[in-house]
């Protein structure tokens, strides 16, 4: 393996174990703090996950960028000069948006709470605000370090810090909710203002990986700095233009379902309060930008996990101009992303009140809101794969205009759709964003490359068909497993929802290798596995 490919696997794995956890910790959260007091959780963690984005996807790699090309031409002293100015730019960025986030927090709150009726009132939001802003002063530092690393081919650092940060926040986290509810007795409200400070101590973790990584590997980049050959002064100007450019289209990709959801915080609670219903917007919000997104997003990361591999062959061929393979390449990705998320996304919508019963508690509306929003993930894994093909063929401004006009349909369209729909109008809203950003990714792809694909439609058709075999087998199982007993607890829910599952799985998966298409799709060691299971 490559030391490229090598690296980028490092870096993969990290970035989905690290997700994985931010997903998995949910659900013991939930039980200790309830649904109400979730949900001031989430008030916080967008303004949270925003900044989250901007660290660990735009910063590092524009960074790395910059570092390697001019280590390439064996100017180190380029890396360095940046790396140090960066140092104390990162500093300065820290503080100034921790002071900008605690002096946005009453107007943010403002916005979101307008009624008497809400759930939480507006010092309660601006505080949560206020103790996720800590994390700002560590998180801009770390991604400087993260992407100088990464400069230098050097990509265990981030995957390692990016654990530890994930595994010491989610420590603190449930450690801390379940000493102040559980053993203390104290209010909830105190437990999410830990919850949310969390992240400032999984931060300052991470930057205690990156320290004793800085000091195995600083000899070695001194060596090299020694045999530096100049490629010219280089002004601050020249070098913050080019992390400037590189960083933002990165930005957008990694926030852009945060940024959705933004417009739906800010614009959700006043368009159900003014239909009459404040003393449940707080909760449908919850359950529209936290509990079932978290669900949603599963099936969204396995399938752009499997796509995103190809990204670096698609970018090789487009550099080569060898346009048949590229062509291939882009069918293949299509074709595992839309394997994957179409049939899971049908599955958890049929299965959406066991899982949400599962997962959280029962309820109806829960379910129905997890049921309407979970197609959604085909939408946005869609959305990740076209962003990064336009990424690999160096088309990355039209990433930034397709999102913001996706971002500005949603803004027009929410109030109305949420004032006649309710929840539903805030899923609609989303969906018909993501479509139209989509639809500008794929007509620029196409122009640019001259693609077009039969055989992606004729698999589109033929994964339509498998998934709804699977779909009516899965019904049937539940249907039939309801009419033999009602399941009484979470236990029985739990086995009954395995056992569809389980149905589901085999159905499509044995559909899928009898008529080849998992041998197709995801290589050779499903090839053999089908050989194996006697499917040639």
């Amino acid at each position: 393996m490559s030391s490229l490919m090598k690296g980028t696997a490092i870096l993969t794995i990290g970035l989905f174990l690290s997700k994985v956890l931010g997903l998995v910790y949910v659900f013991p959260f939930y039980s200790i703090v309830g649904e109400e007091n979730v949900g001031l959780y989430q008030y916080a963690y967008i303004p949270y996950n925003i900044m989250l984005s901007i660290a660990i996807s735009g910063l590092p790699i524009a960074v790395s960028k910059f570092v390697s090309k001019y280590n390439a031409i064996g100017d180190y002293e380029a890396g360095r000069r940046l790396f140090k100015s960066g140092f104390s730019v990162m500093l300065i960025t820290g503080v100034v948006s921790f002071i900008l986030l605690n002096l946005l927090a009453n107007p943010i709150a403002n916005i979101v709470i307008e009624d008497d009726e809400q759930i939480y009132s507006v010092e309660q939001i601006a505080s949560v605000i206020r103790w996720v802003s800590y994390a700002l002063l560590a998180v801009p530092i770390m991604s400087l370090i993260r992407g100088f690393f990464q400069g230098y081919n050097h990509y265990m650092p981030t995957s390692v810090s990016q654990l530890v940060e994930q595994i010491v926040r989610i420590i603190v986290l449930l450690g801390g909710s379940f000493i102040v509810v559980v053993l203390l007795d104290g209010k909830t409200e105190t437990a999410i203002k830990f919850a949310v400070f969390a992240a400032f101590v999984g931060a300052l973790g991470g930057l205690v990986v990156l320290y004793f990584y800085w000091k195995k590997l600083k000899p070695e980049m001194d060596t090299l700095l020694l045999n530096n050959v100049s490629s010219g002064e280089l002004s601050y100007k020249d070098i913050y233009k080019e992390i400037i450019q590189y960083s933002i289209p990165i930005v957008f990709v990694g926030m852009s379902n945060s940024l959705f959801q933004l417009i739906d915080m800010l614009t959700f609670n006043s368009a159900m309060i003014s239909i009459g219903l404040a003393k449940v917007t707080d909760t449908y919000l919850t359950m529209l930008n936290f509990t079932t997104q978290k669900i949603v997003i599963i099936p969204v990361m396995l399938a752009t996990g499997f796509s995103m591999a190809l990204i670096p062959t698609i970018t090789k061929y487009f550099t080569l101009e060898e346009y048949g393979v590229l062509h291939n390449s882009m069918d293949k990705t299509y074709q595992i992303l839309l394997f994957i998320t179409v049939p899971a996304s049908f599955g958890i919508a049929i299965l959406a009140p066991d899982i949400y019963h599962v997962l959280y508690e029962q309820s109806e509306m829960g379910a129905e809101v997890l049921a309407h929003y979970a197609p959604l993930a085909i939408l946005f894994a869609l959305f990740s794969v076209t962003a990064a093909i336009l990424q690999g063929i160096d088309y990355q401004k039209w990433i930034i205009f397709s999102l913001l006009t996706g971002m500005l349909i949603k803004l027009m369209l929410n109030t109305p759709l949420i004032k006649a729909m309710e929840v539903d109008g805030a899923i609609l809203a989303t969906a018909i964003g993501y479509i139209v950003t989509i639809f500008i990714n794929i007509t620029v792809i196409h122009k640019v490359l001259h693609y077009r694909s039969k055989v992606v439609f004729r698999r589109i058709l033929l994964i339509a068909i498998l998934t709804f075999v699977m779909s009516v087998a899965v019904i049937a199982t539940n249907k039939l497993l309801y009419f033999i007993a009602e399941p009484t607890n979470k236990g029985i829910t739990a086995l009954y929802l395995l056992i569809c599952v389980g149905v589901g799985v085999v159905i499509y998966g044995y559909a899928s290798f009898r008529l080849g298409l998992a041998q197709k799709l995801l290589g050779e060691r499903f090839t053999k596995l089908g050989n194996k299971l006697g499917f040639k």
